[in-house]
């Protein structure tokens, strides 16, 4: 007797999910380092989208069984999860602080955030194996407001907060260390639509309503309300379209109204208001409405541009800014996507691009729904990271003449392509298929490569083939005069014409291809062809781990369960797969019906038989006419020759299914269930004289045939009962049947209380189960029977387990009842319902069909079971055989894992060897180590990539430098540790996948800034890797402003034309106003890099290139704000021409004279400045602190005019008045207030560290790491500022003078070998790597 359980642990990587609907609400998140977790029924899919294959399913349970713990009972079972509807990863990086922090217990950074229709909110851990979420927050589960959205917000430094749109109308923050809410507001009668995070403060959220409404937020804390501020603004829009759903749909929102816990995706699936933030400019919103994209500036409250609805497409679905280029996509609702450009110096934009996401190639008809797409931010981070270090002879991006890059070939970044940009779009289908992808933009050159500069595309010449320009978001528009055509000469006809020769192309790159349909039947081959050799041994074979499903919408789907992935799908029926079984190991049998026509009535059965290796689809019995009554089942033998089809109320046909199937006659008999038999259990005393059936059935292949095709000399039998509880079995031996004979039970046996519903039978034993719940079991050789009652609902299906050779019991069967529960019993055992085994570990999981999988080859083998579920999914379980004797059960499962294609995602390594290898690529490694089974090329002047990938026994020889920081042997030792990874990459997961590895081979002698920053990208740490790409700039910075060679320019202003007193007065009464020059927009962009600039040239390119947004807008307000920016770049001749063009009616009328006096006056007087500061100092007081600011600016006050925006918070503006007017120690203090505002406040170390070096406090920047508690970065900082300051000190000429200034920076200041802070950072450094060291040794690698 044996005790049959599940284990305690259940994995989700045997688990296959349905496919998304509308229901979802187009659910999809992709974070930065190549994850994508999306919404499909009530599971979370886990992805990784540079491989496309499926990582991790997480099943969401049902409320009972969240409220009431892991373990529940049996009623709770019977509830169904309710839909997903919104996901969010958490943007949290890998943490590093290991000597205060046990990185396998510490906040995760693989959390992920889901919610659903019901209202609650669980937190999901990719970390665990365990797929029950990690905690539920505190929402109210009596109201039960489904969720719209979710954001995370950063609240603190080191902590996040959710923000939830929940029902129409609630936005809830919940502080995720205790789960509850701290506040709440409801926006009732507007109905919130969607919430997004501000990418350049990470404080600052968003969130959108279906009409317009916008609300603004920012957070300062996680404990009470008053953390929260809000602004309440409005986004003036067309709403008719929604007043006319809202009165059809009866749709009232309020505390009154009818929808009041139903969100917006639910009220109006297909009524989308969307919103993202600009990852390039700083307070710009792109929102679509259905009919309307609109550009909206936070600062000024207003829309900047509208766009309508082009023709031929559907309504605007959602809108995506592209990461790398001032490009945004707007998806649309019928599958299409369009591609917007914007005007030269606008915001405004035009269509540029369309194309179809769902190709109408291989789809059903109707074609499959569209319902979410999300951008790649992983591949745009390594994208810069290559370019902006492409130049081997420098590492300072700023005097690159360029960059010029292979995509497809990493190791030469010499594009004859043309190719400015490249973007990946993920889309996910109602069909359950994820699409992969590739847009690129190419220029309209000719000669890219010879071209210095590549891409804000300009041309000097009328002439086609002169030279063009693409400009990285490095180059600054200053540098564009070096060696070229002054900017302003050019002509603004020529730059258009040559941006619309812009040629973007999309390819499909790659697909993921999951179930396609609800499934509505399930099939695995027959044991009897896999269970035996086919010389008639008893060892087992290799089984074929394959599982076919049949669905709704009329495919086959064929699973295998060895790589847990879709392998095939086959387009078979057009209506229902209402029955499908194995014709042997390659071939299919699957039947659907259909009404006839009005006329004629009836049914029209359809028959099919599918071939896994061609593909061929075959109707038989076909028929002229419809037919009385319609198929109900099909039975195939186990050796997949006969086939019974069961009609309704009509006689059982018997087919032989020979390359053509024909039809042996037909049994006339009240069948209410049959079932064949399974082939009997190999015994090893038995001889090779003597075969079982399944030993004949296994040596019947060479059996000879008749002229029909038919094989003689083979018997196969089934069993069956009647209307009237009558049992009999009957074989079938080539045109015969006849009866088996077998030894009847009892008379008392047979009950005609309750109709037998299920049968399964194994020579000699027939199990069947009966509509009233009972199980009984009869053997036909002996006449012995038993029975017992499950005190369940009816039976619907009785699945026999596979058995092996010395098997301890032959008779454990899973039972399938009616409610969609299941259970597992052991009819060998004295008391079957006492050992039984209930579905109590698996809340929420409804079954629709299940079977076992016939994979065992061993006795100790765990048994396998393939279940289909009601949401869709498809799954196995595993159940462990434990002895009665106490031996313990066998966790691992007996299949081997196969993937086509190795993972190569770093971040899913265990937390201690994910940071070993980013520790490793930092060190700098050769490329050989990473044995990515290719050969990889030489580079010409890299001797460090060798063409072999052969492994070295020494790991030394594969380390490029000692680290002149730390303990020497570490990076021994965690070559070491990941060793394992690298020799077993082939079989499941590499660390990198060649391309990368490639990348990562161009950049490695490029300094150790290069590295860092690589290394920073693979793990998704997108701000991380910007960092070290500015460091080198920003310290040279600091370097020639020590050293006095810095080159100074004189800001670059707008042309200055006269003002007469006609003008004067000509302006004071008009409101025409044109006062921006010409602008250029960089094609390629990118925010997060722009957002750490620091050079005085930069800062006023900035500044400058918003000015022209603006230009056109009306409003007292938005002069207001105009006048400030014209101020704060130095164009007073610009301010003071509008600031007189403010008619004498208007309340501004008389400040801004006054201000335009002062701004026009160019004598400075003390007795003027001690006016001037009084009345500032008033205006201050009165709230009109920028007014106060312009006066200060016209006695050149400017260093008491920046304290005073930075006093009112407009650090931007204080940095760009700074850059314009400030040099040397007076700028290097505005920076360095602006980087503690930012570290403090902001919470974003990384640009404040880059301020801080720019300002020359490498002190404060090494004490903010401290505070941060990264040793590592620390210590990295400290090797990269010495490698960067030693290359500096080389680029002195030998002369006297040089000499003497390089003696002068010999020392880097704040980072002198001898300095404390350097020595404790040094030896806790040494502890870090020492405790990694263990942490690595003591953690196995992981395996599947």
């Amino acid at each position: 007797m044996s005790l049959i359980r599940l284990p305690q642990v259940d994995s989700t990587d045997c688990m296959l999910p349905g496919p998304p609907s509308r229901n979802n609400g187009g659910a999809a998140d992709l974070v930065s380092t190549g994850l994508l977790a999306y919404a499909a029924g009530s599971t979370v899919p886990i992805l990784d989208t540079r491989s496309m294959q499926l990582i991790s399913v997480f099943p969401i349970p049902p409320p009972a069984a969240a409220s009431s713990g892991p373990l529940t009972t049996s009623s709770s079972s019977s509830s169904v999860s309710p839909f997903v509807t919104s996901v969010r990863w958490c943007p949290t990086t890998l943490r590093l602080d290991v000597l205060s922090h046990d990185p396998t217990s510490s906040h995760s950074h693989l959390l992920l955030a889901a919610g659903d229709r019901q209202g609650r909110i669980c937190l999901l851990d990719l970390r665990h194996k365990s797929s029950s979420p990690s905690m539920f927050l505190e929402t109210d589960h009596n109201s039960k407001l489904g969720i719209q959205d979710l954001c995370w917000i950063q609240s603190r430094s080191d902590s996040w907060i959710i923000a939830a749109l929940a029902g129409p109308s609630i936005l809830s923050l919940f502080n995720i260390y205790t789960g509850r809410c701290f506040f709440k507001y409801d926006a009732a009668p507007e109905i919130l639509s969607c919430i997004k995070r501000d990418p350049f403060d990470s404080r600052h959220f968003c969130v959108v309503g279906l009409k317009g409404f916008l609300l603004s937020v920012k957070v300062h804390g996680n404990v009470s309300e008053s953390d929260v501020v809000l602004e309440e603004l409005k986004i003036s829009t067309d709403v008719s379209e929604l007043i006319k759903l809202e009165r059809e749909n009866g749709v009232v929102v309020g505390p009154a109204g009818t929808a009041n816990n139903t969100p917006a995706s639910a009220l109006f699936p297909t009524y989308a208001v969307k919103l993202a933030f600009s990852p390039h400019w700083r307070h710009i919103l792109y929102v679509v409405f259905p009919r309307e994209l609109v550009v909206f500036d936070l600062q000024y409250e207003t829309a900047l541009s509208r766009a309508k609805l082009p023709r031929r497409c559907g309504k605007f679905l959602d809108v995506l800014p592209d990461p790398s280029m001032v490009m945004i996509y707007c998806v649309h609702l019928d599958g299409r996507l369009t591609a917007w450009r914007p005007k030269e110096g606008e915001q405004a934009h035009d269509m540029c691009m369309m194309e179809e996401l769902v190709p109408s190639i291989g789809t059903s008809v109707p074609s499959p729904s569209l319902l979410a797409v999300v951008i790649s931010q992983s591949d745009a981070t390594l994208q810069n990271v290559s370019r902006h270090f492409s130049d081997a002879n420098d590492t300072s991006y700023s005097d690159k003449g360029g960059f010029e890059m292979d995509f497809d070939n990493p190791l030469d970044f010499r594009d004859e392509s043309n190719v400015i940009c490249k973007t990946y779009l993920i889309s996910i289908s109602d069909d359950g298929k994820i699409w992969n992808w590739l847009l690129t933009s190419e220029g309209a050159t000719d000669d890219v490569k010879d071209t210095p500069d590549a891409a804000n595309v300009t041309e000097s010449s009328k002439d086609p083939k002169s030279d063009t320009r693409v400009l990285s978001s490095s180059d600054s528009m200053k540098d564009v005069t070096k060696g070229h055509p002054s900017a302003s000469n050019l002509s603004q006809d020529k730059l258009t014409l040559n941006v619309l020769k812009i040629l973007m192309q999309i390819s499909l790159v790659g697909q993921l291809h999951l179930l396609s349909s609800m499934v509505t039947v399930l099939a695995v081959p027959s044991p009897s062809l896999t269970a035996t050799l086919a010389s008639g041994g008893n060892h087992p074979a290799v089984a074929v781990p394959l599982v076919a499903l049949g669905t709704q919408n009329g495919s086959i789907d064929i699973i295998d369960v060895s790589a847990n992935a879709v392998a095939a799908s086959f387009s078979v029926h057009d209506g229902v797969v209402r029955g499908l079984r194995w014709l042997g190991n390659t071939r299919l049998v699957s039947f659907s019906h259909s009404l006839g026509n009005e006329k004629s009535g009836g049914f029209v059965n359809k028959l099919v038989v599918t071939c896994l290796r061609s593909g061929y689809n075959r109707t038989f019995r076909v028929l002229q006419k419809p037919e009385r009554a319609p198929i109900r089942a099909l039975r195939v033998s186990s050796s997949g020759r006969y086939l019974l089809i069961l009609l309704r109320d009509a006689p059982v046909e018997v087919w032989a299914m020979t390359k053509a199937p024909i039809m042996l006659r037909s049994l006339a008999l009240p069948f209410t269930v049959l079932e064949w038999t399974l082939p009997a259990v190999p015994r090893p005393s038995q001889s090779a004289s003597k075969q079982s059936v399944s030993s004949q059935e296994q040596t019947a292949d060479a059996a000879p045939t008749d002229s029909n095709g038919a094989q003689e000399d083979f018997t196969e039998s089934f069993a069956f009962a009647l209307v009237n509880g009558a049992l009999g079995v009957f074989e079938v031996h080539g045109r015969r049947i006849r009866d088996f004979r077998p030894k009847w039970p009892d008379a008392s046996f047979i009950s005609s209380e309750g109709l037998i519903t299920a049968m399964a039978y194994r020579i000699p034993h027939v199990v069947m189960g009966d509509k009233l719940g009972n199980v009984r079991w009869w053997d036909v050789t002996t006449g012995q029977s038993s029975s017992f009652s499950t005190h369940r609902e009816g039976i619907r299906r009785i699945k026999f387990s596979p058995v092996v050779s010395g098997d301890r019991s032959l008779g454990r069967i899973a039972v399938l009842f009616n409610d969609n529960t299941f259970s597992v019993f052991d009819l060998d055992s004295q008391d079957p319902l006492a050992n039984s085994l209930l579905q109590t570990q698996y809340p929420g999981t409804l079954v629709l069909e299940l079977d076992w999988l016939p994979v065992r080859t061993d006795k100790n083998d765990p048994l396998i079971l393939c279940i289909a579920g009601a949401d869709s999914s498809f799954r196995l379980i595993q159940v462990n055989i434990d002895k009665r004797t106490g031996n313990g059960s066998h966790p691992g499962c007996v299949k081997e894992r196969f993937r086509p294609m190795p993972i190569c995602s770093p971040v899913l390594l265990p937390t201690a060897h994910a940071m070993a290898l980013r520790l490793i690529l930092q060190y700098g490694v050769k490329p050989s180590w990473f044995d990515t089974h290719s050969a990889v090329p030489d580079v010409k002047g890299n001797p460090q990539i060798s063409r072999s990938s052969s492994s070295v026994g020494d790991l030394r020889s594969y380390l490029i430098d000692a680290s002149p920081i730390g303990d020497s042997v570490v990076p021994e030792l965690l070559l070491k540790a990941l060793d394992p990874y690298r020799r077993e990459g082939k079989h499941y997961s590499c660390i990198l996948d060649d391309e990368r590895v490639r990348q990562y081979a161009t950049i490695l002698n490029k300094g150790c800034a290069a590295r860092f920053s690589f290394a920073a990208a693979i793990f998704g740490e997108t701000l991380e890797a910007y960092f070290w790409l500015q460091l080198p700039h920003a310290l040279k910075h600091l370097l020639n402003m020590l050293a006095n060679k810095s080159l100074k320019r004189a800001p670059v202003k707008y042309p200055s034309t006269s003002i007469d007193d006609t003008s004067i007065l000509t302006r004071m009464f008009t409101r025409g106003r044109s006062v921006a020059g010409p602008t250029y927009t960089n094609l390629v962009n990118d925010g997060q890099l722009r957002m750490m600039a620091f050079d005085q040239e930069e800062l006023w390119e900035n500044a400058s290139e918003r000015i022209a947004w603006h230009e056109r807008l009306e409003g007292e307000q938005s002069i207001q704000n105009c006048v400030h920016e014209l101020v704060t770049v130095g164009n007073l001749d610009a301010a003071v021409n509008l600031l007189l063009s403010t008619p004498p009616e208007s309340s501004f009328f008389y400040p801004n004279a006054l201000r335009a006096v002062a701004l026009s006056s160019a004598v400075s007087r003390s007795l003027n400045e001690l006016a001037v500061k009084v009345v500032a100092a008033n205006m201050v007081r009165t709230d009109r602190s920028l007014s106060g600011t312009h006066l200060l600016c016209a006695v050149g006050r400017y260093q008491e005019a920046c304290s005073q925006l930075q006093d009112a918070g407009c650090w931007t503006d204080a940095a760009t008045l700074a850059a314009t007017h400030l040099k040397g120690t007076d700028y290097a203090r505005v920076m360095q207030r602006w980087a503690g505002h930012v570290l403090n406040a902001e919470h974003n170390i990384w640009r404040a560290l880059i301020m801080y070096v720019a300002a020359g406090s490498l002190q404060d920047a090494l004490a903010a790491l401290h505070e941060a508690q990264q040793p590592d970065t620390a210590a990295m900082f400290i090797i990269a500022c010495r490698e960067i300051h030693a290359e500096f000190l080389e680029t002195f000429d030998p002369d006297e003078e040089s000499s003497a200034m390089k003696d002068k920076l010999l020392v880097l200041r704040g980072l002198n070998p001898q300095n404390e802070v350097v020595i404790a950072v040094g030896e806790l450094y040494t502890k870090y790597q020492q405790n990694l060291v263990h942490l690595c040794m003591d953690s196995p690698p992981f395996s599947e």
